[in-house]
């Protein structure tokens, strides 16, 4: 592999190279491999199809494109590891030339680790851990347990309300008395027969014990929560470095793919939606920049405490992660997980020591 690095500006790098035909053709096999993972081919169950199957059933151009992928992956990392670059975040890859039996030219644009002068972060963690509300044991009333209770009766109750169908000539005392708010008095009798309707309960006590862990978990995460809230403020404000374009725009990115991810789930499209709005998405973007830019300053302060402090997750925490988002999401290519997992086990190690502070 042959590659030319060039420095641009804010923080980030242009790798541009090319990887010998002989070389590229051996990715040949995995991109098969990869292929026929997705594939569904009559008479063969999905991904159990012959390589000689695969291949005749796939166009040329979606092979080498597939290979190009596959030996970019691999070869990134070396590139990386042999030019001591410390990347940061999803670096943009452009293939400029691709044919059968030529060479693989490339490239790839990606974000360094700028110098970021941080505050002293021990001591603003300190600061806020040492608050008096922040020491203080989480407790569960007994109110809480009522309230939710309460609201589990309510919600049975809904449940198995007769279904009402609006009928012809229904006058209107007859249809406000189907659809009035369910009375206290009608809810079902908290008693050991409800709760185990609920779940593997023995009896209401047992219940409530649960209730009462459940809140008491749900408060606890409340708290660090704020407490990690302005530490981060705290470190981001008092932090100085130049922000790489391309992690602004790789934050953006991820706001934009949870708001479309929530839209879907919800039953509509996400083109719908930007229309009732009266918006693009480049209109969304140009709101969203301060925020994606605070987002990525969060994150290279995050990378910069663990680099200083050594919270590397290990080897075989990562491989576990992915292992167990590979396994729940068939469809996740593997390489976007261990991204994944690498940048979330790297910002709770963080938090955890800064909250030893």
């Amino acid at each position: 592999m042959q590659i030319t690095i060039k420095k641009l500006e804010k923080s980030e790098i242009e790798i541009t190279g090319s990887l010998e035909a002989l070389e590229f053709a051996k990715y040949e096999e995995k991109a098969i491999e990869r292929i026929g993972e997705r594939m569904e081919l009559p008479g063969f169950r999905k991904g159990k199809a012959p390589a000689s199957i695969i291949k005749e059933n796939t166009q040329e151009m979606i092979l080498l494109e597939e290979m190009a992928e596959v030996a970019l992956q691999d070869n990134y990392i070396k590139i990386l590891e042999e030019n001591k670059i410390d990347a940061i975040g999803r670096p943009q890859i452009a293939i400029t030339k691709i044919a059968k039996g030529s060479d693989l030219e490339f490239k790839i644009t990606t974000a360094i680790m700028p110098e970021m002068k941080l505050p002293d972060y021990k001591k603003i963690a300190n600061i806020e851990n040492s608050k008096e509300e922040n020491k203080k044991e989480v407790t569960v009333e007994e109110a809480d347990i009522e309230k939710v209770v309460k609201d589990l009766r309510k919600m049975r109750a809904e449940q198995t309300r007769p279904h009402h169908e609006h009928t012809e000539g229904e006058n209107e005392e007859e249809h406000a008395k189907a659809h009035a708010e369910i009375l206290e008095s009608e809810y079902p009798e908290f008693n050991d027969e409800f709760v185990k309707s609920f779940g593997n309960f023995e009896n209401v006590e047992a219940f409530k014990n649960k209730i009462r862990e459940n809140i008491k978990i749900e408060k606890e995460t409340e708290k660090k929560d704020k407490v990690r809230l302005v530490i981060v403020e705290e470190l981001v404000k008092q932090t100085e470095g130049e922000i790489p374009e391309i992690l602004i725009e790789s934050e953006t990115d991820k706001m934009i793919y949870r708001l479309e991810a929530d839209i879907t789930n919800a039953g509509f499209k996400f083109e719908d939606y930007l229309k009732q709005i009266n918006k693009t998405e480049i209109d969304l973007r140009g709101e969203w920049r301060v925020d994606a830019e605070k987002r990525a300053k969060l994150q290279m302060i995050i990378h910069t405490i663990s680099e200083k402090e050594s919270l590397k997750a290990t080897e075989e925490e990562i491989e576990a992660d992915v292992v167990k988002i590979t396994e729940m999401y068939k469809d996740a290519d593997a390489s976007r997980a261990r991204a994944y997992v690498e940048q979330m086990l790297e910002n709770e190690k963080v938090f955890a020591f800064l909250e030893k502070q």
